[in-house]
């Protein structure tokens, strides 16, 4: 009887475990295509507090998790100034946060941060995920990853998700530009056409 109760214990602690690591998968994805992005509220590197909802006129928003230690994120960050001053105008402003630990990465600092901000011109908010709460949110895994945001009634809902484009080495060898087509398609009316593509870049350090 004895040996009964505890084969019966071990196998509802097994199925507990594989259940716990089966619900911590499925919520560890992040947002899908058509999910509503919650709001957040993160420091900017002027030290003001920054939110989605402060952009009132904004159509929606081209957010990129990106940061100074990650070669492909350097490589693309005048096409993230590009993006914004192409965008921001038409309403969809480009919002930038920086996911790692800065334990691991400690040039990716706020201080850090704030240096090259300054250094590159950026014209767009530069924030920092200091509690690694905001990126798992996303599902971001690469510095940088791509999301653009549609501002509707229900919410910042989810429109593409992947890379900016398809040639991170050389941007005048790029073929498509992933985000502006996008960006495009949703100024037009009409729906994204490729909504997923494969990031590529570093890993997020947590």
């Amino acid at each position: 009887m004895k040996k009964t109760i505890k084969l019966i214990s071990a196998v509802v602690i097994v199925l507990c475990v594989s259940a716990f690591t089966i619900n911590k998968t499925s919520t560890s994805e992040g947002y899908k295509i058509g999910d509503v992005a919650e709001d957040f509220t993160l420091k900017n590197v002027d030290g003001k507090m920054v939110s989605l909802a402060d952009y009132k006129n904004a159509k929606g928003f081209i957010v990129t998790f990106t940061c100074n230690t990650c070669p492909y994120a350097v490589a693309y960050e005048d096409r993230i100034i590009a993006l914004d001053k192409k965008y921001a105008p038409k309403g969809y402003p480009v919002v930038a946060i920086m996911p790692n630990n800065i334990s691991i990465k400690p040039d990716d600092n706020l201080d850090a941060m704030k240096q090259r901000a300054n250094e590159k011109g950026f014209t767009f908010p530069y924030l920092i995920d200091k509690e690694q709460t905001v990126y798992p949110k996303f599902g971001a895994t690469k510095t940088p990853h791509m999301f653009v945001l549609q501002k509707t009634k229900k919410g910042n809902v989810v429109k593409y998700i992947g890379a900016i484009d398809d040639n991170y080495k050389d941007a005048s060898s790029v073929t498509t530009k992933y985000v502006e087509k996008a960006v495009d398609a949703l100024l037009q009316g009409k729906e994204v056409e490729q909504t997923t593509t494969k990031a590529i870049g570093c890993s997020i350090k947590a």
